[in-house]
């Protein structure tokens, strides 16, 4: 068989990858190095040269867009269509064995899945009924809670009450909240993957059916595996499966979000006769900006270890700029961005990154100011949306009139005289009956237990509903859209807005009738609305963002993941903003903090920027830090200071942040006596630069150790 479709263009390591006979492979991929390429490239081997059916393999990624992406690179690879093929995320394969499993799953048939929004009121309902302050006990901290617990694949039932209030707390709200869930027959996203783990715990045949199909799994994104997703893959792989596992332990930034990076470094440990191989080369980047993201993550100690190369050459030295403030350092970034724009590049070739969200607003001032088009990445997506969340809750309720969760959502949407009042009577005598609030709403009108009013109102919405219902089964999807929009008054709500704001919703609601009217159903001979809905629910637990129109992206380092841009700014690269002042102290934070700057450099494929402010202004203080340890790493050979041909002060110098000798040029020396106006007497422990912008690290008797910039500073020798 001729293998050179498959084989072309992949470097040696690429195709090492690609035919590895190993049981198990492990594909430490670096950024830029082509870790896409040898998942899609090892599937199509497995298939064309191996003999492997595609029914055997299991493909598993982190979006629905990677895994779009993935399946048509697979078929674009093979010249043939391999719909049969399992190629998903971890919650979308979750989701389709709970559909075909919902029995054994303990599951009704026709259970919904709530997002996060949906999510969070059901928690707040929970509260309400145990008569919590929200104050107190937000509801989104126990959000978080519970799913934090699930993705450790741990039930209420499995957590023992140690006493301590805030546990105790938390615990009967996630047991509440597990019985109201059932009681809705409704999951959340964590849910997903906890009870499609449990439905092969608990149901050794429906386990071994898939182990038996499922010979090849190959798995991207490896080193954001939390510990469920870890349990489920270790449990379906058995002792018979071989496991390909694609990921970079370098690029581990989201343990606050459960990831696990022990999962891949563990992973020759838990996978007997594993082959590792590292690919290194890099398609991205220059030399300048890869030997600067080398020597970041070199200081690392807990990783695997590789040295990213490439063949592009040098290209240009890293920029650094000193600013004097945060709006300094803003307008530097927009100028830069402007000359970027003249010289006839895209805007959406550029991106500005930062650590904490509260960057962006001086940011986007000094862009607007600027006259630059940009948008924050990963804003508010279709499905998010206030209108699509409120029409999505009428086609809801047409489907199934005993959703609790859409039911409160549009019971008042658009405005029609039903108030808190009447919809807490609804509630109470839902909970006395163990009833929904359909339920309860109807035998609240049929026995006039309601005001005039309020039981006329009640009364019309559940008259719409019933009647749109009704037509379910003689109308296709998109007239169902349209019945949703049209007939429940959203549309014509929104038209009564005033400004641009009602116009975008309008238009939104009818690009909803639009996805409506292109939706591919997976199952043609099932109903059409419950897949629609299911895919709409997975797409909005999905974390990519969508795209956008030619503008600069600003956006937090987190969100950069998987992004390349020609030029890329790093704006804030200080000691206590970034690593971040609560990641300092803690081994395991600070070395993802490293990675999280590994991830940033390596996104810049041309031109890299790196800014730092001398004195900062954040949540309503002047912060004095110095500059980051990230920049402290990389070789000095490697940088270029920006210098402003108008400065009348240059600021601090590149070099002047690795010297402790100092300071001979401000006046002072290490170890002198010296009397602040404010804190009184200190000592001069060191020196950051020369003349009036230096700074000076003083050990005050009273206050302890200060930085200050010496030209405002007002020292005096004692």
């Amino acid at each position: 068989m001729d293998v050179t479709p498959i084989l072309n263009q992949l470097n040696s390591a690429q195709e090492q990858a690609v035919t590895s006979d190993k049981k198990h492979l492990l594909v430490l991929a670096g950024a830029g190095s082509g870790k896409t390429r040898v998942l899609v490239h090892r599937i199509a081997w497995n298939i064309q040269v191996q003999n492997i059916s595609p029914y055997g393999v299991l493909a598993v990624t982190f979006t629905n867009k990677a895994a779009r992406e993935m399946r048509e690179r697979i078929d674009t690879l093979l010249g043939m269509s391999l719909r049969g093929m399992w190629v998903g995320t971890f919650h979308g394969l979750a989701h389709r064995l709970l559909k075909t499993h919902w029995r054994d799953a303990k599951l009704p048939e026709n259970f919904q899945i709530l997002d996060s929004d949906d999510q969070l009121r059901l928690v707040k309902r929970v509260m309400r009924a145990m008569d919590l302050d929200e104050q107190r006990w937000p509801p989104k901290q126990a959000q978080w809670w519970i799913n934090g617990q699930k993705d450790e694949g741990l039930r209420a039932a499995h957590i023992q009450d140690s006493g301590d209030p805030f546990l105790a707390t938390m615990l009967s709200i996630y047991r509440q909240y597990e019985i109201l869930c059932e009681q809705l027959a409704v999951i959340d996203f964590a849910e997903l993957l906890l009870r499609a783990l449990e439905l092969w715990k608990n149901n050794p045949e429906v386990l071994e059916h898939y182990q038996q199909r499922f010979g090849h799994i190959l798995v991207d994104e490896f080193q954001d595996t939390n510990a469920v997703q870890y349990a489920w893959l270790r449990l379906l792989a058995g002792n018979t499966s071989c496991i390909t596992a694609v990921g970079d332990d370098d690029q581990s930034i989201y343990g606050w979000r459960g990831a696990k990076v022990e999962n891949i470094l563990s992973f020759e440990r838990d996978f007997a006769d594993t082959q590792t191989i590292k690919l290194e080369q890099n398609y991205r980047s220059t030399s300048n900006i890869l030997s600067a993201a080398n020597a970041v993550i070199a200081k690392n100690a807990e990783r695997l270890g590789k040295n990213l190369w490439t063949q592009a050459g040098e290209g240009e030295p890293i920029g650094l700029y000193a600013a004097f403030n945060e709006h300094d350092e803003s307008r530097y970034i927009a100028d830069r961005l402007g000359a970027w724009i003249a010289d006839g590049n895209r805007r959406d070739d550029a991106a500005v990154l930062y650590r904490s969200n509260a960057q962006s607003r001086v940011l986007e001032a000094a862009l607007l100011q600027a006259e630059i088009p940009y948008r924050i990445y990963g804003g508010q997506r279709f499905y998010e949306r206030l209108e699509i969340k409120n029409a999505l809750s009428y086609l809801r309720m047409m489907l199934n009139c005993h959703d609790d969760v859409a039911f409160e959502r549009v019971v008042n949407v658009p405005p029609r005289g039903i108030g808190e009042r009447t919809l807490e009577q609804i509630r109470i005598l839902a909970r006395e009956q163990s009833a929904s609030l359909w339920n309860a709403a109807t035998t609240m009108v049929s026995e006039k237990r309601l005001a005039a009013r309020a039981a006329n109102a009640v009364a019309t919405f559940i008259e719409l509903i019933n009647e749109m219902s009704g037509q379910l089964d003689e109308l296709a999807l998109v007239e169902q859209a349209e019945n949703a929009i049209q007939r429940s008054g959203l549309i014509e709500m929104h038209r009564r807005e005033k400004g641009e704001r009602g116009q975008a919703r309008v238009e939104n609601l009818e690009e909803l009738v639009n996805a409506c009217r292109n939706f591919e159903p997976a199952d043609s001979d099932a109903p059409v609305l419950p897949q629609f809905l299911d895919q709409v629910a997975l797409d909005a637990g999905d974390r990519q963002a969508d795209q956008d129109q030619d503008a600069v992206q600003l956006m937090t380092l987190h969100s950069a993941k998987g992004l390349e841009f020609p030029l890329v700014f790093i704006a804030g690269m200080e000691e206590n903003l970034f690593p971040h002042k609560m990641s300092i102290d803690e081994p395991g934070r600070l070395e993802e903090e490293r990675r999280l700057a590994y991830v940033g450099i390596t996104r810049a494929m041309q031109k890299l920027y790196l800014s730092f402010a001398e004195t900062r202004s954040i949540y309503g203080s002047e912060s004095f830090n110095s500059i980051s340890r990230f920049v402290r790493d990389i070789p000095k050979q490697l940088i270029e200071e920006v210098r402003l041909q108008n400065s009348i002060s240059r600021p601090t110098t590149y070099a002047a942040a690795f010297n402790s000798d100092e300071g001979s040029a401000t006046g002072f020396q290490l170890g002198q006596q010296i009397r602040h106006n404010i804190y009184g007497e200190g000592v001069i422990l060191n020196f950051e630069g020369n003349g009036p912008r230096a700074r000076v690290h003083v050990s005050f008797e009273e206050v302890g150790t200060k930085i200050l910039i010496l030209a405002s500073a007002n020292l005096a020798a004692v």
